[in-house]
């Protein structure tokens, strides 16, 4: 999505040849590729833990929870984990912040208000979502053992895995004005009935 913004903002004039059907399948194949590799390390891992033979698993299948389940030193384990997880956040979280500063760059270079605002106005909520994700990631994975709870543990999980991926639909679809006016109309008339 920033890709997006950054060639939408900042090569406006390029944006059908840098972000063509070709350009997106590779961006696309990309993310499921690291994706894929990603996860099929969690697997192989996890199977070859051994695990304690009468602990069960009573929630989401989260690594941290699993790995307190095994009955070996798991230190180098959760070193790999970390430092797999930590390079491919740091590189999205490079590339973000990059194709940011430019488009940063580029607006305020914009003359008009308006048009500041309407730049800012889209790029903004991808921020924020992109934010949330990181933040609650970065903090149920790197949190103290002393702080964990099964029932933290859950709600983390909830928050990085699930809400982001609803947000970013309902973030993009109310850009649009009719959708904008339909939602305000709804909540005033909620907070007129109470």
């Amino acid at each position: 999505m920033c890709y997006d913004r950054y060639v939408s903002i900042c090569k406006p004039l390029h944006y059908r040849t840098l972000l063509g059907s070709r350009a997106c399948a590779h961006m696309a194949a990309a993310a499921w590729a690291c994706a894929f590799l990603y996860s099929l390390l969690h697997t192989a891992n996890t199977f070859s833990l051994p695990l304690w033979q009468d602990n069960a698993l009573c929630q989401f299948c989260e690594i941290p929870q699993i790995l307190k389940l095994s009955c070996s030193k798991s230190y180098l384990r959760k070193l790999g984990h970390l430092a797999v997880g930590a390079c491919l956040v740091f590189g999205c979280f490079v590339f973000i912040v990059f194709s940011y500063v430019q488009i940063f760059r580029v607006v305020l270079r914009i003359p008009s208000e308006q048009g500041r605002h309407k730049v800012f106005s889209t790029c903004l909520p991808h921020l924020a979502v992109v934010s949330f994700f990181l933040s609650t990631a970065v903090f149920s994975h790197l949190k103290l053992p002393s702080i964990s709870s099964p029932s933290l543990d859950l709600s983390l999980s909830f928050l990085y895995s699930v809400v982001p991926p609803v947000l970013n639909p309902l973030i993009y679809s109310l850009r649009n004005q009719e959708l904008k006016a339909a939602v305000w109309r709804l909540m005033t008339g909620c907070f007129q009935k109470h």
